[in-house]
């Protein structure tokens, strides 16, 4: 008996306030909450698994995000007036995305192992932390590039040539932080690859009139979002002897993100152009400007939560894009038929 021991048992008010506390959102639903994020599904999976999931950075999909999202552009674009993107080829480059982001972060942690020790947001990824050796990580990657190889030759003989050209920059990337203030410009280059591979998958070949300006605007877009995220480290990043546009362009970075936008816009002006797309794919690069321009005037590059926020803001621009090019496809498929009505009419007349 508590009472008789000389402790009071706990009273229904004592309960219903721990019952409350049990359900907060801080701690949530304990052993019932069900969290479909993907950090939650990595943390879910057996055990041995989960570092070369982290590895692979599947608790972190705005990577793959932004890897995938040039890929949708340009099959949205190579599509047929009037048709949604080629679904096939979405969930192909979708797939591939997945593994070819996955073995770049694996050669990248291989190269930054040494670096990575030596910064506190990355002292705890895979093989920094020791939870996974080098030559666990040679074989997992050998895994992932055979995977996506597996990918590569579902496509078109020009598709694969194509593809197989930007391994080199996969490898090389990670080794630009080392000689370049410009590493961002490096992963511009082999981030919006697909922009290329994309209307190469679906119609044989590249249009140089519709496909380098795409990837020139996915180029800027790169660094825009990839000199906010290297603000978080620049600090770490300068005491250890790595470069980037952050440190190069440090307070002067609004200036040179809002001529990238610029540029980017330009770009995709352009790509409208030369694709004869319609009002919904204008309607979407004035979204997608005000989004540009709402980011970078209230980042505040001192303060590394708001770069993480504003990075991660940039899946939301790039589905903005996909979808102007997607309902700007179908409204030439109505504007087609109005042009046919009209002739119809006339030659009744």
């Amino acid at each position: 008996n508590s009472t008789q021991s000389g402790r009071r048992g706990p009273s229904s008010t004592d309960v219903t306030a721990q019952a409350c506390r049990d359900l907060t959102p801080e701690n949530g639903p304990r052993r019932r909450r069900l969290s479909l994020s993907a950090a939650a599904v990595v943390n879910s999976a057996p055990r041995p698994l989960q570092p070369y999931l982290r590895l692979m950075r599947l608790d972190k999909p705005i990577g793959t995000w932004l890897l995938y999202l040039p890929c949708t552009w340009s099959i949205g674009l190579a599509a047929e007036p009037g048709c949604f993107p080629d679904w096939y080829m979405l969930s192909l480059f979708g797939t591939g995305a997945v593994l070819m982001r996955g073995a770049g972060c694996t050669i990248n942690d291989m190269w930054d192992r040494d670096y990575d020790k030596k910064v506190v947001r990355t002292a705890n990824r895979p093989i920094a932390a020791g939870d996974i050796s080098i030559f666990q990580s040679f074989v997992f990657l050998g895994g992932q590039l055979t995977l996506a190889l597996g990918v590569l030759l579902c496509l078109n003989d020009y598709s694969i040539a194509l593809g197989a050209a930007s391994v080199l920059l996969v490898i090389i990337y990670p080794l630009m932080k080392r000689i370049t203030y410009w590493p961002q410009l490096a992963l511009g280059l082999t981030f919006n690859w697909g922009a290329l591979l994309g209307w190469s998958a679906i119609k044989g070949s590249c249009d140089p009139s519709v496909c380098l300006p795409l990837y020139f605007s996915g180029i800027m877009w790169t660094l825009i979002y990839d000199t906010i995220y290297a603000h978080q480290d620049k600090r770490d990043d300068a005491l250890i002897g790595l470069k980037s546009t952050a440190l190069r362009f440090r307070e002067n970075t609004k200036r040179w993100l809002s001529g990238f936008g610029v540029a980017m816009l330009g770009a995709l002006s352009l790509v409208g152009v030369n694709s004869a797309q319609t009002v919904p794919y204008y309607t979407a690069l004035a979204a997608v400007g005000a989004h540009l321009a709402h980011q970078i005037y209230t980042l505040d590059i001192h303060r590394p939560e708001d770069c993480w926020d504003k990075f991660t803001s940039n899946r939301t621009l790039g589905l903005i894009v996909l979808l102007g090019i997607v309902l700007g496809n179908l409204w030439k498929e109505k504007k087609t038929d109005e042009a046919k009505e009209s002739m119809d009419s006339r030659i009744e007349n």
